[in-house]
């Protein structure tokens, strides 16, 4: 494989190719903006790729105009830097937008954006990185991807013969676009709880699939974060206790959901997101338009898509005028990143959590922990502390970089 110096030699003026000083981070989302901060803070540069042309372009251009953060801003802030003090406890979409954008001028954060990051390879001691355009090549890869990269697709019969619009949750912005309409919500997460709930405030009739199992609890319990509880209690008691009072207090609030169509899980809610990423639902609403049948629950799998709706398993037919995916996302490492068995073929470090940021070869990850921006946070610091002990010890990485570096800001 040719050198950024052959290329610089043989035509000076048209390299495509550079080193990097310090790490290439690729993602500016909330895992690479905190990873660049934490490098940042111990005197480290680095450079963030980004394909989009914008800092957390899931959040500015793949969420429902409704959202808000499901956990108090005290859990979800990033290194070095918190929420202002005048942001509500749950912070809108708009105003988590706004929080990172200042973290980013804060630590002087300046992604190359529209950079598409099409491999990633380790070879002969570098990481070279290459986009539709140039090549990056440093001592070190920070993966920021994270779990939610790509959205999923499920593939159903018939998609292709319905009348009306089929769209993703990533694509989704307000109900008023469907007021009036019958909307088929496939999926009962967070997404589809919340769509289905936004449905409803503007008019429409959601029918929301509820296959699979699903924990409902409530966002706050007698005042208090649930998620705010579970950590207080982690601290004093098992796991699995936990599980059993959160389950016990939400059955006491929210009622026995299984007689909504909402069956639970034999697993808890919190060893469930542990071993499998699958996070509990957060109740904001929408349970009581389940209970007054505004949100109609379909315990039905879909069996096929047809022109006016869709046939269900159990052979019933239903009209429809939209249908909404709400069916998650997926990471995109395994398209990218090439001859490294650190990741899982779903593109999820191999390395169970809290040891799954870093990987061999100066390979790391950030926000692939599966507990949300904790994680994130937690990652990022781990990270900067363990690249800055290279960074001021291994002087020999600098000099070897710098001897034909062509030095990219």
């Amino acid at each position: 494989m040719g050198s950024c110096k052959e290329n610089q030699q043989e035509n000076p003026q048209q390299s495509n190719c550079g080193f990097v000083q310090g790490p290439i981070i690729v993602g500016a989302g909330p895992s690479g903006l905190a990873a660049a901060a934490c490098l940042s803070n111990h005197g480290v540069p680095s450079l963030i790729l980004e394909k989009s042309d914008c800092i957390a372009s899931l959040w500015q251009h793949k969420t429902y105009d409704r959202l808000k953060l499901h956990l108090p801003k005290q859990f979800c802030e990033l290194p070095l830097m918190g929420f202002p003090e005048d942001f509500p406890r749950y912070p809108t979409k708009f105003q988590f937008i706004s929080y990172m954008e200042t973290y980013a001028s804060h630590f002087s954060i300046k992604p190359k954006f529209n950079q598409a990051v099409q491999s990633a390879e380790f070879d002969s001691g570098f990481w070279r990185v290459k986009t539709q355009d140039f090549e990056y090549i440093s001592k070190w890869l920070i993966v920021a991807t994270g779990e939610n990269a790509e959205p999923v697709i499920p593939e159903i019969g018939g998609m292709e013969k319905f009348q009306g619009p089929i769209l993703h949750t990533s694509l989704y912005k307000s109900g008023s676009d469907f007021k009036n309409q019958r909307v088929l919500v496939v999926g009962c997460g967070n997404s589809g709880m919340e769509v289905s709930l936004d449905l409803c405030r503007h008019n429409a009739n959601p029918h929301m699939v509820v296959r699979n199992t699903v924990h409902v609890l409530p966002r706050e319990m007698f005042g208090f974060s649930t998620f705010g509880i579970a950590m207080a209690l982690l601290k004093w008691l098992p796991l699995k206790l936990v599980d059993k009072v959160l389950l016990l207090l939400a059955t006491i609030i929210l009622g026995n959901t299984d007689q909504l169509g909402l069956r639970r899980p034999k697993t808890g809610p919190i060893e469930l997101k542990n071993a499998t990423g699958k996070t509990p639902v957060l109740d904001v609403g929408a349970l009581s338009q389940i209970k007054s049948g505004k949100i109609k629950v379909v315990v039905e799998g879909v069996k096929e898509i047809t022109r006016n709706g869709a046939r269900f398993m159990n052979g019933q037919e239903k009209e429809f005028d939209s249908i909404i995916l709400a069916t998650g996302y997926k990471s995109n490492v395994p398209t990218w990143l090439k001859g490294c068995d650190f990741f899982t073929k779903d593109g999820m470090p191999k390395t169970p959590f809290p040891d799954c940021w870093r990987g061999s070869e100066g390979l790391y990850t950030v926000g692939f922990t599966r507990r949300g921006l904790l994680g994130t946070a937690s990652d990022a610091v781990e990270i900067a502390n363990d690249v800055a002990q290279l960074w001021k010890t291994n002087k020999d990485c600098r000099s070897s970089c710098n001897s034909h570096i062509i030095l990219l800001k």
